[in-house]
This record gives C-alpha cells, sequence and structure tokens, in this order.
C-alpha cells in the first residue's frame, strides 16, 4: 500500500524548491490541461484574495543518501504552480491583465502571497513507473479517450471554443451532419478544427494538425470574427443549393470536401457561384459515383468517378485522398 501524506506548504517554499530544483514541475509524463492567461489570471486572483485551491500531489523520486536531498516530481498541479512560479518570477509567458505584477504589490501583500498555504500531499519515495501510474490514475476518466477528447483535457481555450460555436450552428442539426455518438465524443468538435485548419493551411492527414493549432490560438484566436462571417456566407450558399436530403452532399466526408472547397471558391477565388448551377452538377456527379456504387464498378467509368468513390472509402481522412476527394469537387464547382 502507498502511504500519502498532507502537509501545508507556503508558497514561498514551493517557489524556493522550484529554484534549487528539488521540485521538478513538469516531469515528462505530465500531459494535463493547458491554461490560457485568463485561466492563469482568475487562479492568480483566487490566490491573492485568499481563497483555497485544491491540494496538489508530489511524489519523492529520489534522495541522496549522501546529503539528504531528495527531488520531488509533481504528480498533480503542474499549471497551478508553474502559474505561481511565472508570477513571481515575471514570466514573459504570463500576460496578467488586470491582476497587480508581483512587484507592485505592497510589502503586506507580497508577505500574504509567498505565505499563502498550500495543501502538498506526499506520496511515498517511488520509481518512475509508479509515479507514471498514480499520475493515470489520478486523472483516469473512466473509458479510452479518443485524440479529441485528450485535446480537450488539455485546451479549452480560443481555438477550440470557435470550433464549438460553429459546430453549435443549427444548420449541423437541420441537415444531421452529426451523429449522437459524434457529438457525445466531441467528434462534431473535431469536424470542424480540421475543416478551420483547412482553410486556413491545406489538407492534413486525419488529427496530425489539430493540437499544433489548438496550441498557437488557445489565449487568443485573431481570425475568429473573420472565420466565423465566412462560414455563414459558406453554409448559407450551401442551404441555397437545396440539395436534396438523401444526397451524398450530407455524408460526412462528402460535406467535408464540399464545406472545403465551396469556400475556397466562394471566399478565397471569389467566383461568383450560381447554387442552382452547383445543385445541378454536383447531383449529375454524385449520381454518377451512387450508380458506380452500386454496379459492378465498371473500370470503363470515367476516372473522377472512380477516384472520387474510392477516396470516399479507403483512407477517407488520409491527406491523400481529401485532396484527391478536392480537387473533383473543386472542378465542377468552377465549372471546368
Amino acid at each position: 500500500m502507498i502511504k500519502t501524506t498532507a502537509t501545508n506548504k507556503k508558497i514561498w517554499e514551493l517557489l524556493t524548491a522550484i529554484k534549487d530544483k528539488t521540485l521538478i514541475p513538469d516531469p515528462a509524463f505530465q500531459r494535463r490541461l493547458v491554461w490560457t492567461n485568463k485561466d492563469k489570471q482568475g487562479f492568480l486572483d483566487t490566490v491573492l484574495k485568499g481563497y483555497p485551491f485544491p491540494e496538489i500531489y508530489v511524489a519523492t523520486e529520489e534522495v541522496d543518501l549522501a546529503t539528504g536531498k531528495g527531488i520531488d516530481l509533481l504528480v498533480d498541479g503542474q499549471q497551478r504552480i508553474t502559474t505561481l512560479y511565472q508570477y513571481f518570477t515575471a514570466s514573459e509567458a504570463l500576460l496578467l491583465g488586470s491582476i497587480p505584477p508581483y512587484a507592485k504589490l505592497s510589502d503586506e501583500e507580497k508577505r500574504h502571497f509567498l505565505g499563502y498555504e498550500v495543501v502538498v500531499r506526499s506520496l511515498d519515495q517511488l520509481n518512475q513507473e509508479e509515479i507514471k501510474e498514480i499520475f493515470k490514475r489520478i486523472n483516469a476518466t473512466g473509458y479510452s479517450l479518443n485524440a479529441m477528447e485528450v485535446h480537450n483535457s488539455r485546451y479549452d481555450g480560443e481555438f477550440k471554443k470557435f470550433a464549438e460555436e460553429i459546430a453549435a450552428l443549427p444548420f449541423f442539426d437541420e441537415h444531421k451532419i452529426f451523429s449522437n455518438a459524434d457529438i457525445k465524443r466531441m467528434g462534431d468538435t473535431n469536424f470542424i478544427l480540421t475543416f478551420v485548419i483547412t482553410i486556413m493551411s491545406t489538407y492534413f492527414t486525419r488529427d496530425g494538425e489539430i493540437e499544433d493549432f489548438l496550441k498557437e490560438y488557445n489565449d487568443e484566436f485573431p481570425l475568429k470574427d473573420e472565420l466565423l462571417k465566412e462560414t455563414h456566407t459558406v453554409l448559407k450558399f450551401i442551404e441555397d443549393c437545396e440539395f436534396d436530403t438523401n444526397s451524398r452532399a450530407w455524408k460526412k466526408s462528402d460535406f467535408f470536401t464540399l464545406l472545403v472547397e465551396v469556400y475556397r471558391a466562394l471566399i478565397k477565388s471569389k467566383l461568383h457561384l450560381n447554387p442552382k448551377h452547383i445543385r445541378e452538377n454536383l447531383k449529375e456527379f454524385y449520381d454518377k459515383v451512387d450508380e458506380y456504387a452500386s454496379s459492378n464498378r465498371n473500370e470503363d467509368v470515367d476516372a473522377e468517378i472512380r477516384d472520387y468513390h474510392k477516396a470516399t472509402l479507403q483512407g477517407t481522412n488520409d491527406r491523400g485522398s481529401r485532396i484527391r476527394r478536392g480537387q473533383i469537387i473543386q472542378q465542377i464547382i468552377a465549372g471546368k
């Protein structure tokens, strides 16, 4: 049985331990929520006003038998302790907003801050594997997380919130783009993130670029208003096309390609598109793909039909399949 002992440590003791490297606040196995500066400001406000926050966990990885000096790893509480250290050291990574800098606190306020008591639960001296296992169990969710749920557990900033705002638009519910299972497991947010990243850059494989963008735009997403307006324009155009309810246009992979390519044609290339013509041209194409899919898949069919069908079945979310579907739909939309 692993024993734990709860003690109170003042903030100055924790800061000194970090400076002396006897407390490691970011061991390699830590992958927790990446706080925005707004999160950090709220936490600092809590501390400066003297309100309590949840206990942190530390574990002693090793002790120098000659000096008696031990090295503790922070098992849980990374963001809290790192934020305190950034505040005290005036780190440029921390934007304070309305929070007064530590240097501008009165002497009495500094004493209160440094003397604030943190509940620290210490674990037995453990090896790395034992510490990792405890970290995993402290943060267990009860079921295996998919990629988007892992991202969600780490990033709750502006870029993710922007995607959630778009995914919640009535358009997606009205056309049943996402299933209940998609919504429950954050597949709708993942879909929109993939769309937004694609129009900002290019097609990519599966979820390969999502974490980088979530991290880059966690604090601020300057393109939010512009992209929201453009997305509304694109969705309105697709609505005006009046595709039949059973059209391939509403199948997820087909819709993703349509969404990206309409955006590129309408917004980026500023083409003057007629929704009626687009509907007729795509209906003809989709009908041919459906006919090919339900037949013996005659090899005499046009390469575009064969390639598109293949790209909706095999490696649907691979970059190559996304590019090929996009090229074909792009040609149809542009009337080439």
